[in-house]
């Protein structure tokens, strides 16, 4: 009843915060994208020297995806363990944020943003684009809209704060952190399915024209969700 009713209507009913999240993160994301492809400069100081190494050993002209991961993190479950805690952490950060008046929500929204923009910037100009399309193709719609979820309810906590009403803060908080109580546990739950498409689906060397129909399914699939899941039952 949750996965299929609560939930999706706890999004539908918050779909200005939903507005807020995606602009604050996809508008950096495609900003940094495009600044990266003009000067790779972009891409030094938002990823460093380690981290362009790195994605050149993941993504690189001449390097194996595959191989790397295999090298990096050894099996399916060592790779799912180690996305699993990333998310994890992505979420906490996400969600704790809010306490903070939801600056802290905003802050890691807009970070994220910006690295994953620099992300594809750089690997577009230095790498090899279409082994990083079809490493992420998979898990990308449940891991990034997961999120944009997960900043939904630290949102709502950092709004009920700046604005309580007729309640005290204390009060507005509880209130909002149990209304946000579905969207986080919603967008944990994806982030944590993210994972495991990581772990045993995403780092497999399986044909390119798989994981993308794969990936744009589940797009449509989580696009349709959202839309219209849980409506007959509750009339929402």
């Amino acid at each position: 009843k949750f996965c299929l009713v609560t939930f999706p209507r706890a999004v539908r009913n918050e779909w200005k915060l939903a507005c807020v999240v995606s602009f604050v993160f996809w508008l950096p994301l495609f900003l940094m994208w495009w600044l990266t492809g003009k000067d790779l400069i972009w891409a030094q100081a938002i990823l460093g020297s380690e981290g362009m190494s790195s994605l050149e050993g993941m993504y690189g002209k001449n390097s194996d995806t595959v191989e790397h991961l295999r090298s990096e993190h050894g099996s399916n479950f060592r790779m799912f363990g180690h996305y699993i805690k990333n998310n994890v952490g992505i979420d906490f950060k996400l969600f704790a944020g809010g306490i903070a008046f939801g600056i802290g929500t905003l802050f890691f929204l807009i970070f994220n943003g910006i690295y994953f923009g620099a992300v594809l910037g750089y690997v577009a100009a230095a790498g090899d684009p279409e082994k990083l399309w079809r490493f992420v193709a998979g898990h990308s719609s449940f891991e990034l809209l997961g999120m944009l979820v997960v900043g939904m309810a630290g949102l709502k906590m950092g709004f009920a704060l700046l604005a309580p009403g007729q309640l005290s803060r204390s009060q507005a908080l509880t209130k909002a952190g149990r209304d946000g109580l579905p969207l986080l546990i919603g967008g944990a739950l994806m982030t944590a399915l993210a994972a495991v498409v990581e772990g045993f689906w995403s780092a497999q060397p399986i044909a390119a024209d798989v994981k993308y129909t794969v990936g744009i399914t589940f797009w449509v699939l989580h696009v349709l969700y959202f839309v219209f899941a849980g409506r007959r039952s509750y009339g929402a």
